[in-house]
């Protein structure tokens, strides 16, 4: 763009609030200046101040576009430009800040309302399409191209053309919507920097007057509880302005980012890390926020966290919270649909189920204990504690065996936290620690030492005659990382079934016979459903007040009724999916669909659903005709499903529909099949309109495709019928590939290839990836040819390596879908240039090819998650 485009950008950027910035706090000097990679909540923060993280992103991508800097290279987390470190103080000098999230308090009053105006932010790559002319953009990588092919604002992520016809000046001063997540997100017009507060001028002729010395005083007090920052919400009817809180530390460590993520969706000041300090001071900051949500990113116990501040700071109503699980159990994730844990959804859809989730209630309980005096000396344990690490639980409480597998692992943890660093590794220790105590049997005389009382009833020789090696109180349906200790609600007739919010606690006894039976599907003994408990140790016994282990000393527990805490429950039908311009959206992964659109209409309880399959050649022959590719799938039975059901459940319910297929077509002796349907579907099949990964389809619904039908594309089908192709359509099916002149059949995932030559001389020990004298492997001719069963072959028997990578281009090229699919399912990256700067999806592009590109660029969207490398690059 021209100087002055570019001028008035950076201008727009900085003047579209009310008060200007104080250039006392706008600029500082060299020797002041710091990196920042937090929030700045002091009197001295800088206004539109960059918030930077390292990154790895190619140096290509320096918004400065120092070339020859060898720098390390950092990312704004607000913004998302990238920059060589010493380049950081160019941006100052081009005059370039970050989007602003405050604003001065200026002459105005501070209650009028004010409009956010866009920032505008050049970029050299962009997702998603132009919001003027609707079409994409082309990405200039070759030899370091400087070229701008974007202009999109950092707020409502909206994205045009670099050009005069599609981005144009009105655009720059026009009001911004802060885009599909406007309603939680806190506009910069509700954060209102002020001034200290200064002693009056006349002070010293006052001081003999009683009044003014205590009006002194009184100011002394109010300048004590000053804070730079205060909120000044304008509430509207339809907001639910959210506060991020993220535990870096929970699980994986997946937190930090995460809170670079939501940073980039939201105003920064609406989210906070909870190791810099805890939740306290920003929820007191907006505590007069009106509709006020929170989102509690990481384990069951930084949501207990929180929901003990919220008691501390009788917030009246207090605000609900919802749940992104970053722990190793999440049990109250589970509990409030929220999953077991986060596994990259697009935290876009994340902020979507935060809006649209219901309001419940969850009980809590108090644990009050007291020292038990009837304990015998002989009892007493130094190393015990007198008191629980916590005196409130909101999942369960228990004793015991798990408590005590639980003490060994924090206590392991603590002694060496860098070998506790994955989900994976947490679960892997926890099952070692059990089975080595299972052997012990460190807890099989808990019996003779605990006392039960349940509103007024003695179950104590309940508890002698059952010997249990563990007594669970449980509060919620789920427990130990998602079993169902109470069992299946239809099961009992002589208990309620367990609500979260019934004002009832469940208690359960475990032998070790049923803890194992638990991880498959089995239950406690149940007790009781009670409203009050009080249990009497009589030595020390190991115990865990959600998932904070110790060992008490002998004790008297009081458990009773707390409170009832606001939380957030996924519903899990959609209402709504946000439409973002910065390729995060996942419906529509192909631009055809056999489907009919889904309108917003209520979800039936039940859904009948027929399910069809159809072959990777008959979807490359037909993909142009809808019905013809109808009429060539093959029925495989009918599903019956909840309303609410997300893929993964259809794909069990699939799979399963062909179990049964299969028994009963085995059970007639000589029937021939005589559909497809017979034959088993290949591990690699998915849904022809969601071709995502297996492990993301938890978090899609049915409905988001269809409601009565269901189609499934199986890439190793193998067909042996021709299909036909209409005349005005390329056959993109090369059947060159076969000697003989017959159609060739897809290798199914049972059977062998076919034997010829280049397998002989394979299995004889030659190199798959040998080059000719052009440089080009075997693997580059069979993708020229359309060899399907050669690549396949090599892809399984050889290293892939940068051939991949160059063939996927030429794939692309020829259009080769299931060669492309071949290809991505092998880890070729989708994010490679050739020598024209050109991706696969680009290639796909040229040749006109709108399907595959479409599929190439959703893949490249999940290698991007994956990878950590979800950047908008500038």
């Amino acid at each position: 763009p021209p100087v002055s485009s570019r001028k008035a950008i950076a201008k727009s950027s900085l003047q579209h609030m009310v008060a200007q910035p104080n250039p006392a706090l706008a600029v500082r000097n060299d020797s002041e200046r710091q990196i920042r990679s937090t929030v700045d909540w002091t009197e001295t923060a800088v206004y539109g101040e960059h918030i930077w993280f390292e990154t790895n992103v190619s140096g290509d991508f320096c918004y400065v576009g120092e070339q020859n800097c060898m720098a390390k290279l950092r990312k704004c987390a607000a913004c998302k430009i990238v920059v060589h470190t010493p380049c950081i103080e160019q941006l100052e000098k081009i005059n370039f800040r970050c989007k602003p999230s405050f604003r001065e308090s200026g002459s105005r009053n501070v209650r009028e309302p004010i409009v956010v105006r866009h920032h505008w932010v050049h970029r050299r790559r962009q997702e998603g399409k132009c919001r003027q002319c609707g079409k994409g953009f082309q990405q200039k990588f070759a030899f370091h191209s400087k070229e701008i092919v974007a202009i999109s604002c950092s707020w409502c992520k909206q994205a045009y053309h670099s050009k005069v016809s599609c981005f144009m000046l009105q655009h720059i001063e026009e009001p911004c919507s802060l885009g599909a997540h406007a309603a939680v997100v806190v506009p910069p017009t509700w954060i209102l920097r002020v001034r200290r507060p200064q002693n009056p001028l006349k002070s010293s002729k006052k001081k003999k007057r009683t009044s003014f010395k205590r009006k002194s005083s009184k100011k002394g007090a109010e300048e004590g509880r000053w804070k730079p920052f205060v909120i000044k919400p304008m509430p509207a009817p339809l907001m639910k302005p959210l506060l991020v809180f993220v535990n870096p530390k929970s699980g994986g460590n997946q937190g930090a980012k995460i809170i670079q993520s939501f940073m980039w969706y939201l105003n920064p000041r609406q989210v906070f890390d909870l190791s810099q300090g805890g939740p306290k001071e920003a929820l007191e900051l907006y505590r007069k926020v009106h509709n006020l949500r929170i989102l509690a990113c990481g384990g069951d116990g930084t949501v207990g966290w929180i929901l003990s501040i919220l008691d501390q700071l009788r917030l009246n109503p207090p605000p609900p919270v919802a749940i992104l699980p970053l722990g190793t159990g999440n049990d109250l994730a589970r509990t409030l649909n929220w999953g077991g844990g986060y596994t990259d959804e697009p935290l876009s859809k994340i902020l979507s189920h935060v809006e649209d989730g219901d309001i419940v209630q969850l009980d809590r309980w108090n644990l009050h204990v007291e020292p038990n005096p009837d304990a015998s000396p002989e009892e007493k344990d130094e190393a015990a504690s007198e008191k629980l690490p916590l005196d409130v639980f909101n999942n369960y409480f228990s004793l015991g065996f798990d408590a005590r597998v639980t003490l060994e692992f924090h206590e392991s943890r603590e002694a060496n936290p860098e070998k506790f660093n994955s989900r994976f590794r947490n679960k892997m220790f926890y099952a070692g620690t059990a089975f080595s105590d299972f052997l012990t049997g460190s807890s099989k005389d808990l019996a003779k030492h605990v006392k039960l009382v349940c509103d007024g009833t003695d179950l104590t020789s309940k508890i002698q005659d059952l010997k249990p090696q563990c007594l669970v109180f449980l509060n919620i349906p789920r427990y130990c990382a998602g079993t169902m200790p109470w069992g299946n609600p239809g099961e009992h007739h002589d208990f309620e079934p367990q609500r979260h919010d019934d004002g009832c606690i469940e208690v359960i006894g475990f032998t070790m016979t049923s803890l194992a039976a638990l991880q498959v599907g089995g239950h406690g003994e149940r007790l009781c459903q009670c409203r009050q408990v009080v249990l009497t140790t009589s030595k020390a016994i190991p115990m865990q007040v959600d998932g904070e282990p110790c060992k008490l000393a002998a004790s008297c527990i009081h458990i009773s009724l707390r409170n009832q805490a606001n939380m957030v429950q996924k519903t899990k039908r959609r209402n709504s999916m946000p439409l973002l311009n910065d390729g995060l959206s996942l419906s529509d992964p192909f631009s055809f669909s056999v489907y009919p659109a889904c309108s917003q209409q209520p979800v039936p309880e039940r859904l009948r659903i027929r399910v069809s399959r159809i072959s990777m050649r008959d979807y490359e022959a037909l993909h142009y005709d809808k019905e013809k590719l109808k009429e060539a799938s093959v029925p495989l039975g009918i599903i019956v499903v909840p309303g609410d059901s997300d893929l993964e459940l259809c794909r069990t319910q699939i799979e399963r529909l062909q179990e049964v297929s299969l028994c009963v077509g085995s059970g007639h002796e000589g029937a021939k099949p005589k559909t497809l349907s017979s034959q088993k579907l290949s591990p690699k099949w998915c849904f022809l309109d969601w071709l995502t990964c297996v492990f993301q389809e938890h978090l899609n619904y049915v409905t988001e495709i269809s409601q009565d039908e269901l189609y499934v594309l199986d890439p190793e089908l193998v067909i042996t019928q021709t299909v036909g192709t209409s005349p005005a359509m390329p056959d993109l099916v090369d059947s060159s590939a076969t000697p003989t002149g017959h159609h060739f059949a897809f290798p199914s995932a049972s059977s062998s290839p076919p034997s010829s030559p280049f397998q002989e001389l394979h299995r004889a020990g030659r190199d798959l990836m040998v080059r000719d004298s052009s440089g080009q492997t075997v693997l580059h001719h069979a993708v020229k040819s359309g060899s399907k069963d050669i690549v396949k072959y090599i892809i399984e028997n050889g290293e892939l390596g940068p051939d991949g990578e160059t063939s996927l281009h030429q794939a692309a090229a020829l259009r080769q879908r299931t060669i492309c699919h071949y290809i991505v399912e092998a880890g070729a990256s989708l994010m490679k240039t050739d020598l024209q700067g050109d991706t696969p999806k680009h290639r796909a592009e040229k040749a006109n090819d709108p399907d595959l590109a479409a599929y190439l660029e959703n893949r490249q969207h999940y290698q991007m998650i994956q990878r950590e490398d979800q950047e908008t690059a500038v």
